[in-house]
């Protein structure tokens, strides 16, 4: 990173324009360098100079590591030493570092072996490009026994020979007609290091054709671990590829359901799936989507992929629609139309002016070149490789892309992507050459808004230094809260309502043809398929400049529907949830909730009479299926898939011993695993179990089958992660990120990646040991909790919202969850379970930051009182020099109208210390007046009043117009702007912070300081089902209670006193009996007789 963004002289010799790739924290690190050389310098002359030399380099050192944001000065390296050209993407196989010399002093042939696993033959090979962003990598692809590789660095001769791709001269043959985006002579590679891909057959879950350049050449290979790849290959080899890989993955047909959804593979994504599917109740993957079995968003990135859409590829990168046209308003209206975008006509014709213009090109067109080119209205694509990088600039690796194929410096930044709004003007507005759409992260990645790598984007000619994108009012400041709210649009009804039209777009019957034409929706003839084949083209300079035409403007999707998309079935269901709940109600699939979400109805939230499941120790683990509820005690963990078996662990020969859930027969033992006991543990899967305890190290295990003679699995060490110092209290896993987050009595957390068993980062900050960590899996976010702490951060580390409950002995947490059926809904809530037996529930929400609020009052009252000097000075010239009108009457005492916190106050003469008895003139005034400029600048050039929110002064007697207007003195005023002010009426001006709010308590049956239960205990273990009608509450004694949303009568609410312990009237004292009935209040819960 430091070194593709090293410190350069910021006041070059030349100066050019544009900005060249510049990090701020390379800065840092440059001088932190030089620091290090110096101190290694000095430290031979220690005889010479003063002893205490080294300590004053170390603590600079120090200091300036810890100015580089993000990065700790102890995890900085220094090291120029660069990695080994041979390498393999899993580790423990491939090729290690030490045996890089012997390897490249070998024959390929042997290379080639080393690389593969033990006793693996090839059966097949073919010479193959792997895609990766704009890097096109030649290399080979082996099909073995158990595993299919690919090989960079190495090809295939016609001739079957397998020979370095270093040893072939420049002019050989590639495998397929690319043209490098290497623009800058700097970024272009110099060597073509080995690496090695491998992956299991069994691992595969998908197999995808895919298209390059415009041609039917790749295929893409996706895993169950989330690793793709995107391979190139000729015409006909990738047919063949494609039926090989689909005959040896025998895992492909397994995977159906998480893959496709429960669709076929063969089935017809349009409606109807024959005669015989609805027979049998087969639906397509659209009747899915209209039932609102699936989400928006799912849907659409469904629809990507069948269209050749794919993230290996940026120029087929998915496409995602602009859903919002308001980008001004405070709070987002989501029920109004006006909110919304025109769904129905493509971006080009989102404004009739700009239509208009469109259209005038297309009448008038003539083909100047000759080429026989058609008419078309749009000469750029809504998905390009440069669209892709501009929008993800200030993320790696898109800003080494950005700089490829912009020759290796950042664009003028007044051309780059600095603000949403102005975003959707350019491309919907003002732009005639920008018709661009969104790309999925506007949906699910916050990162992607915000400068975490501190690069040097330039400052706009207004003067604006470019940073973090700058967000709408509505999102407050937070790029969470924008993508939550940019989600929830997405999702909401009225795009379900209008989204099939602008399917009819991109994917269907009006992306070409006459219903392209009238919905005014035709681009250039090159952007759609079958238009050129490339393969055909033998002039070596139109063949170059058809590539690149195609790689810097765009391709178009896969055509899927040939008529038009069927409308979604939208049916609003309002949550119905109490007034204490923060943020609007949220709109949620109703085929997923039917209005019964326990979160939404905390009012209506009722527990059961008794315990629905019984153990004989503390809860540890609850897991509901679609039939019953299975549960284990601590110290205990399922074994997934059929949960049939556990795990137990806490023994005093420190053994892991397995049994059978039902008669807990124990089948095997485990010993010497661990030295200290083990304090937690989880099973990732069937063949993997993740220990820890008081090692402090976090045990990965493979259970494999033993010999024919033992029936019982043997337990075989994998990997062990070292980073804790002290024991280990806490772990939670999250299969969909593919993360373990390990908790320790450190007071700190470390987030492991699971598919290559390597640390990712850590947590500090808590105030005590971490007791519970839950993950959710669909933000990634992650909830620790330490003593009465409650700690939110999102899956790179950042610390959103923290919360202390009050201290007392039994306000501990021992256990936490989180909802997570709609990642878009602001009523989601984080559960903890407390030593008090006291269930809470806690929702995010956004309050001012009252600490910010009163510096930036501050600093605004500093240039109030700088803005009234000026003022008062501007009066006494203006007075002096002038006091008739040109009709000659006199003019009335100067008055100022200052806009001071969006209120506008009028200071007369007396106020500003002028004196407004001024003698009559008779000369007449010109017809214009220069604006005194301070001499620090401080008043700018005459600007317009109207449309202007910006404080302003307001001075009677000077004109604003030009030479040319006849318009006299006095009829119009004349605006000076305080540029310290210049965005004080925005809403960026108000600065939010989140905050954890407890929405609602649970306490019946568990709560400790509750009189009426009979046997209080403490929470260990919460769980929500997966429809998120049912929260499950396992406590110390083995209970487990079930509590669900009812509206029947007569049943008991939480806060009620339970009937079996109230003998007697609260109020007087009366004995309840067959005459004297019980009566509840429903405000107090209190239960009282007839009186």
């Amino acid at each position: 990173f430091y070194k593709d963004y090293e410190c350069k002289n910021r006041e070059p010799e030349v100066r050019t324009k544009y900005k060249p790739a510049y990090s701020q924290d390379s800065e840092c690190y440059h001088w932190l360098s030089l620091c290090q050389q110096q101190q290694s310098e000095m430290s031979s002359l220690t005889n010479f100079g003063n002893p205490h030399h080294g300590d004053i380099v170390t603590s600079s050192l120090k200091l300036l590591g810890s100015s580089v944001t993000g990065r700790n000065v102890d995890t900085i390296s220094l090291s120029s030493s660069a990695p080994s050209d041979i390498e393999s993407s899993e580790s423990g196989s491939g090729v290690a570092d030490d045996d890089f010399d012997d390897v490249l002093g070998e024959p390929v042939q042997q290379q080639l072996y080393r690389l593969l696993e033990e006793g693996e033959k090839i059966r097949h090979k073919y010479p193959c490009a792997r895609i990766e962003g704009l890097d096109v990598i030649d290399g080979l692809f082996i099909f073995g026994v158990s595993h299919f590789y690919i090989i960079d660095g190495l090809t295939v001769l016609p001739t079957g020979e397998i020979t370095d791709i270093q040893s072939l001269p420049d002019s050989r043959m590639r495998v397929i007609p690319v043209q490098q985006h290497y623009s800058h002579k700097a970024m272009q590679p110099t060597s073509y290091p080995i690496r090695c891909h491998k992956w299991p057959f069994n691992d595969v879950i998908d197999i995808h054709k895919r298209r390059y350049l415009l041609l039917d050449i790749a295929v893409e290979v996706f895993a169950s671990d989330g690793r793709n790849q995107f391979v190139a290959l000729g015409k006909t080899e990738r047919n063949r590829l494609h039926s090989r890989l689909m005959t040896s993955c025998r895992a492909l047909s397994e995977s159906q359901e998480s893959v496709l959804l429960g669709m076929k593979r063969e089935g017809d994504i349009e409606a109807g799936t024959g005669f015989l599917g609805s027979i049998i109740g087969e639906r397509s993957i659209t009747q899915k989507w209209e039932r609102r079995e699936l989400s928006n968003f799912q849907y659409l990135m469904y629809l990507n992929t069948l269209a050749g859409r794919s993230y290996s590829d940026l120029m087929q990168y998915p496409i995602f629609p602009w859903v919002l046209k308001d980008y001004d308003s405070e709070e987002l209206d989501l029920t109004t139309p006006e909110t919304f975008r025109d769904f129905s006509k493509p971006m080009g014709a989102q404004t009739p002016e700009r239509l208009k213009q469109f259209i005038s090109r297309y009448t008038n067109w003539e083909d100047a070149t000759g080429e026989g080119t058609p008419p078309y209205y749009y000469g750029t694509h809504y998905s390009s490789a440069m669209t892709v990088a501009s929008y993800l600039i200030r993320l790696e690796p898109f800003t080494q892309h950005f700089l490829r194929l912009q020759g290796g410096h950042f664009d003028i930044p007044d051309r780059l992507f600095h603000s949403v709004r102005e975003g959707w003007l350019s491309a919907s507005e003002i732009n005639m050459a920008d018709v661009k759409e969104l790309t999925p992260e506007f949906f699910y990645l916050p990162e992607f808004l915000v400068n975490s790598n501190n690069f040097d984007l330039g400052m706009k000619q207004s003067g604006e230094a470019l940073g973090d994108v700058v967000l709408p009012p509505w999102a407050k400041g937070d790029p969470h809260e924008f993508i939550r709210i940019h989600r929830e649009a997405l999702e909401c009804d009225f795009v379900s309502a209008h989204l099939h039209e602008w399917i009819d777009l991109i994917f269907g019957i009006r992306q070409q043809g006459p219903g392209a034409l009238e919905a005014h929706n035709v681009f250039h003839h090159l952007f759609y398929e079958g238009a050129v084949d490339i393969d055909k083209i033998d002039d070596p300079l139109t063949r170059n400049a058809t590539i690149g035409f195609i790689n810097n403007f765009g391709q178009m999707p896969k055509q899927l529907f040939k008529r038009p998309h069927p409308s979604r079935k939208v049916k609003l269901v309002q949550s119905l949830a109490d007034s204490s709940t923060t943020g609007s109600p949220s709109t949620v699939p109703s085929s997923t909730s039917s209005d019964r979400l326990f979160y939404h109805h905390l009012r209506n939230l009722l527990p059961s009479v008794q315990p629905v499941r019984e153990l004989r120790g503390p809860v540890g683990q609850i897991i509901q299926t679609d039939r019953n509820i299975i549960a284990v005690e601590k110290n205990k963990v399922l074994v997934p898939p059929h949960y049939v078996r556990y795990l137990a662990w806490g023994f005093h020969d420190y053994s892991i011993r397995g049994a059978a859930l039902e008669g807990d027969k124990v089948t095997s033992v485990y010993e010497n695993l661990h030295l200290g006991q083990i304090n937690c543990a989880f099973c990732l899967d069937a063949f993997t179990l993740i220990t820890a305890g008081e090692s402090t190290v976090v045990c990965v295990w493979r259970l494999v089958a033993g010999s024919v003679r033992e029936r019982n699995r043997q337990l075989l060490p994998k990997q062990a992660l070292y980073g804790h110092t002290a024991p280990v209290t806490c772990m939670a896993l999250s299969h969909p990120y593919s993360i373990l987050v390990s908790g320790s009595e450190d007071q700190s957390c470390i987030i492991w990646d699971v598919n290559r068993w390597t640390y990712v980062r850590q947590l500090l900050g808590h105030a005590a040991p971490v007791a519970a960590i839950a993950v959710n899996n669909l933000t990634g976010d992650i909830v620790t909790c330490a003593a009465n702490s409650i700690y939110l951060w999102s899956i790179n580390g950042r610390l959103l919202a923290n919360l202390s409950l009050p201290e007392g002995p039994r306000n501990g947490i021992r256990c936490c969850t989180v909802s997570e059926l709609c990642e878009w809904d602001s009523q989601n809530v984080i559960l903890t379970g407390g030593v008090d037996g006291i269930v809470r529930m806690f929702s995010v929400d956004f309050e001012p930051d009252i600490d910010v609020v009163s510096k930036k009052q501050r600093l605004h009252s500093e240039a109030d009182r700088r803005l009234t000097e000026i003022i008062r000075d501007q009066m006494h010239r203006s007075v002096n020099s002038q006091s008739l009108s040109p009709e000659g009457s006199p003019i009335a005492s100067p008055t100022v109208c200052v806009e001071q916190d969006n209120k506008a106050v009028e200071i007369g003469a007396a106020d500003a210390g002028i004196d407004s008895s001024v003698p009559e003139q008779s000369s007449s005034l010109t017809e214009t007046a220069e604006p005194p400029l301070d001499a620090k600048g401080l008043v700018s050039s005459i600007q317009s009043v109207e449309g202007r929110s910006s404080p302003v002064a307001v001075i009677p007697g000077v004109s604003s117009s030009s030479k040319n207007d006849k318009t006299r003195l006095g009829r119009k005023p004349t605006m000076i702007v305080n540029p310290f002010l210049r965005h004080r009426n925005t809403a960026h001006d108000k600065t939010w912070r989140r905050i954890l709010v407890e929405r609602t308590k649970l306490t019946m049956h568990t709560a400790i300081n509750r009189p009426d239960n009979k046997h209080p205990a403490a929470i260990s273990c919460l769980s929500v089902s997966r429809d998120h009608r049912t929260l499950l509450v396992g406590d110390e004694r083995g209970r487990i209670y079930s509590w669900s949303v009812t509206e029947a009568s007569g049943k008991r609410a939480n806060h009620w006193v339970k009937d079996e312990v109230a003998l007697s009237c609260a109020a007087c004292n009366v004995a309840f009996s067959l005459t004297e009935r019980r009566h509840h209040c429903r405000d107090c819960g209190q239960i009282f007789c007839h009186k």
